[in-house]
């Protein structure tokens, strides 16, 4: 969930009104959002350069950092999340979004070269007129195109956002795909000029640019944004040209945002302009601009026209567990910024016509709607019930019974990672290294790289940990392991499984075997002679995590399911374990 730091006083001066921690906090919960913590700047720097000594907190701003939902992108600064609690508390009309009347001819265009279609496709473009910044709505403005970039840009693998002061731009403009050879201007907060490969080898030691690199530095050709005149704009996704940046002083803002998805990149575009439009002169207007393509395609961006849907009222109803009138429910909406209308479908039957802007991308489907009246409506409100259709799969059902019998033979339950390291798996359980057996993720750090393939490791690292614990200690885990599986369309496929672990002053072996039997029992399994599958039986085993000569394997209906022995002494000095006497069963 996305995290937005905002000014408090700033934030209170847009609502109009103070709150109390505790009174935004309601209204938080009341609209979905959530205060996450409370802060200021000197803080953050403190923390952020890990320094000990204090500040007056009465002279430093107070921060408010608001978590928002992930697919809310109107939120993702500080107005538009004033914008919607004003609308939430009925302080303003749903802002109508317009495009300004400017005729073909003196439209401005963006004309693009057919070579973009083997990098990034598609460009969009929109203009900010007559629009005031100060330093805070500034600073606003490009911490919104860094969150946008961050999230549903895909750290601008998707969409990449350039804004320009247009007072220093001639149009008509172009988009092009050229060797980087070809390209030359001053990038952003630098004063000489580079060629496009020059820049890729100066921001490989950019702590903020380098991570973009990879998106474009392999390709014989790399999209570039020129004037009329052959002035750069921007090298996307990396940088933008220092001849065009934006300042507090500009009034006429350029927006072009280069895509390989021209629906996110639509979105992104709207996001920007309806949210700024505010500080325009003509307020919640943009200028449009005519993009054309090559094959005589054309077509005008931004689109601010909001999108019908119908909606029944019995499926909102129903599905929340309230009844609600017609006219109830199309005042939550419009709370929500969502303009609706009630309409008869017969049957004396009511529907809810639903508008939904260019601000709300995330309402696509009439569960979106719905949703926003349980949020408008209060979550508190909404009678408990239970669903008279919910019935707890097979599998879990027998889980539970499980964890009820063996906490009843005296052992604990404890839950461990799902995520662990290659070599809990592997080395650690005197196993050879074999990554090409266990699901591999895109690991951040060396302590979660792998999908466990066995609860073996959990269960050595929770004693581990516990060293100090009286003894005997008697622990179990019931959970998921996964395992590569080409049957399936996945690739993988997840297995339940027991796993339980005595250590005291002796082995415990016969304890452990005394629950295998009793788990046996209980499930309805017989003891049987070797060789007969009729029922259970156990035999020696010789697997490297246990004793030699003190494990044996558990056989079902002639099906290995489980193995159970004193754990090898060299498995625990792994987990850096100076115990004795662990035995332990899976």
């Amino acid at each position: 969930m996305p995290t937005v730091s905002v000014g408090r006083d700033r934030l209170f001066a847009a609502l109009g009104k103070s709150y109390t921690k505790e009174e935004f906090e309601d209204l938080c919960f009341c609209f979905g959002i959530e205060l996450d913590d409370v802060t200021t700047e000197k803080a953050i720097i403190r923390k952020e350069k890990h320094l000990d000594e204090e500040g007056d907190e009465n002279d430093e701003e107070v921060i408010y950092k608001i978590e928002v939902p992930a697919n809310r992108y109107d939120l993702l600064c500080l107005e538009g999340i004033a914008q919607a609690l004003r609308v939430f508390n009925k302080q303003q009309e749903i802002p109508k979004y317009t495009l300004s009347d400017v005729s073909k001819d003196s439209m401005l265009q963006m004309h693009v070269k057919p070579e973009t279609s083997s990098i990034r496709p598609y460009v969009v473009c929109a203009v900010l007129r007559d629009i005031s910044f100060d330093e805070a709505s500034y600073n606003s403005f490009i911490d919104l195109q860094d969150k946008l970039h961050q999230n549903i840009c895909r750290r601008r693998t998707l969409v990449a956002i350039g804004t320009h002061d247009l007072d220093t731009l001639q149009g008509p403009f172009t988009y092009e795909a050229l060797p980087p050879s070809h390209i030359n201007f001053v990038p952003l907060k630098q004063t000489r000029d580079f060629t496009a490969d020059e820049l890729m080898e100066f921001y490989k030691s950019d702590l903020k640019l380098k991570k973009y690199l990879h998106i474009i530095e392999n390709s014989p050709l790399y999209p570039v944004l020129y004037d009329q005149n052959r002035t750069v704009l921007s090298l996307p996704p990396i940088i933008n040209g220092a001849h065009s940046a934006i300042t507090l002083k500009t009034k006429n803002v350029f927006i072009e945002c280069t895509a390989t998805d021209l629906t996110k990149a639509k979105i992104v575009l709207n996001t920007m302009v309806t949210i700024f439009s505010e500080y325009c002169k003509r307020k919640y207007q943009v200028e449009p601009v005519e993009v054309v393509y090559a094959d005589g395609r054309s077509y005008v961006y931004p689109d601010l026209s909001a999108y019908n849907m119908e909606v029944s009222l019995s499926y909102i109803n129903h599905t929340i567990g309230v009844s609600l009138e017609a006219e109830e429910v199309t005042s939550l909406l419009n709370r929500m910024q969502l303009h609706a209308e009630r309409s008869a479908s017969g049957n004396n039957q009511w529907n809810i016509n639903v508008l939904v802007p260019p601000t709300r991308s995330d309402v696509l489907h009439p569960c979106d709607v719905m949703e926003d009246v349980a949020i408008a409506y209060g979550y508190n409100n909404i009678p408990k019930r239970k669903p008279a259709s919910v019935k707890p799969l097979a599998l879990n059902e027998f889980s539970d019974l499980m964890r009820l019998e063996i906490a009843m033979n005296g052992f604990t339950e404890v839950l461990t990672w799902i995520l662990c390291s290659s070599k809990e798996i592997s080395t650690m359980l005197n196993r050879q290294t074999d990554e090409s057996t266990a699901v591999v993720g895109n690991p951040r750090t060396s302590d979660f790289e792998v999908v466990r393939t066995t609860l073996m490791p959990g269960i050595l690292k929770t004693i581990g940990h516990n060293k100090d614990h009286p003894k005997p200690i008697k622990i179990y885990e019931v959970g998921d392991v996964v395992l590569l599986d080409e049957k399936k369309d996945v690739g993988a496929s997840c297995r339940r499984r027991l796993a339980a672990l005595y250590c005291g002053a002796n082995s415990g072996f016969e304890l452990i075997h005394c629950l295998v039997d009793r788990i046996m029992e209980v499930i309805g399994t017989p003891f049987v002679p070797v060789g007969d599958d009729t029922g259970y039986y156990i035999q020696r085993s010789d697997e490297p995590e246990f004793l030699p000569g003190r494990q044996a394997s558990i056989t079902h209906k002639g099906k290995h399911v489980g193995t159970f022995g004193i754990v090898h002494p060299e498995v625990m000095s792994s987990f850096e374990q100076s115990l004795k006497n662990i035995s332990y069963v899976d």
